[in-house]
């Protein structure tokens, strides 16, 4: 949803109102990508390899293609997953005769650990220990399996340890930046941790006090470490966000590596991509001082705040004019 920019302010704001104009220069190029070219790549991010191509031809950041090309193998995978499993006593069966477990998964184009734990499932090792050699290697059962079960751990950069740990840290990295731009403003929060047990959801930032962006009251922040496709934006809508709305009122998430362009949200949910957000500057005016005690003999009056001047900081770096929301 698209707001026409609001007249800068010429009286004093309330605590955390994000105004919509200041001077300085413009923000950074926002990561918005048309359908059209967010398809193209995707179709195009088959493999790991993909990435680094791709990234070398057209000068894509490595690691956003790696995460459209971890959404692309992530939905083939959960859609094709009964349909492979029902092939698994036919795939052991080429094991046994010699094939590799990695050659049978990159003829069915399916992530290599998925794969050979459904194969090793198949060969009777229970699951306990098919996920205790796939994180130790070397436990395996066998030379062969141990052999094996390195290579599909190197050739799987998004079902092995190492890839869930990059995601996992992509995601601790996303809440690192969000909570570095609320201490740098000043703005008190509460983080899932502080939350836990005490809602059925929660969000990675609870403020303590409303922030205030073009007219619409903002109680909570997430972050995703992700790209906002259209199947991304329901997805987390349908799970997250909207239940947040339910309990704490209207919100934004951030999309740190952007998110298709005409992306929609319902009411009471914006969406920044990673760029913008760190390229707003809430203006917190100083508190009013408290006055001083009352002479019984005489009045007493309370001193006023002056108006917040023209130069004031704006919603983005140096005061620079922040965009509206989509």
């Amino acid at each position: 949803m698209t707001r026409p920019p609001a007249p800068l302010p010429t009286e004093p704001l309330p605590r955390n109102v994000i105004p919509a104009h200041g001077s300085g220069p413009r923000l950074p190029k926002r990561i918005r990508m048309d359908r059209t070219t967010y398809q193209r790549l995707y179709d195009s991010l088959a493999t790991y390899e993909d990435v680094h191509r791709i990234a070398h031809q057209e000068h894509w950041g490595e690691e956003l293609l790696f995460v459209i090309h971890t959404h692309r193998v992530t939905r083939d995978a959960t859609r094709r997953f009964y349909v492979v499993k029902r092939q698994v006593p036919k795939l052991v069966g080429q094991w046994k005769r010699g094939r590799t477990m990695l050659e049978i998964a990159r003829d069915w184009k399916f992530p290599p650990v998925l794969m050979g734990q459904q194969m090793l499932g198949e060969l009777g090792i229970p699951r306990k220990k098919v996920w205790g050699t796939f994180l130790h290697p070397e436990t395996a059962p066998d030379p062969r399996i141990h052999k094996e079960v390195e290579a599909l751990l190197a050739a799987d950069m998004i079902y092995s340890p190492r890839g869930m740990e990059l995601q996992r840290e992509r995601g601790r990295k996303g809440e690192e930046r969000l909570q570095t731009w609320l201490e740098k403003h000043g703005i008190g929060y509460r983080t899932e941790k502080d939350l836990r047990g005490k809602y059925a959801k929660t969000p990675d930032a609870l403020l303590d006090e409303p922030i205030i962006f073009y007219g619409q009251k903002l109680t909570w922040i997430e972050s995703k470490a992700n790209f906002g496709d259209d199947v991304e934006l329901r997805k987390n809508l349908k799970r997250q966000l909207g239940p947040y709305t339910q309990m704490f009122g209207e919100g934004a998430v951030v999309y740190w590596y952007g998110y298709v362009e005409g992306a929609e949200s319902p009411p009471g949910i914006l969406l920044w991509d990673g760029e913008t957000f760190e390229g707003i500057t809430p203006v917190v005016p100083p508190r009013p001082e408290r006055p001083h005690a009352v002479h019984p003999s005489r009045d007493h009056v309370r001193p006023t705040h002056p108006a917040s001047p023209h130069g004031a900081p704006g919603s983005a770096h140096g005061g620079s004019s922040a965009a509206p929301p989509p």
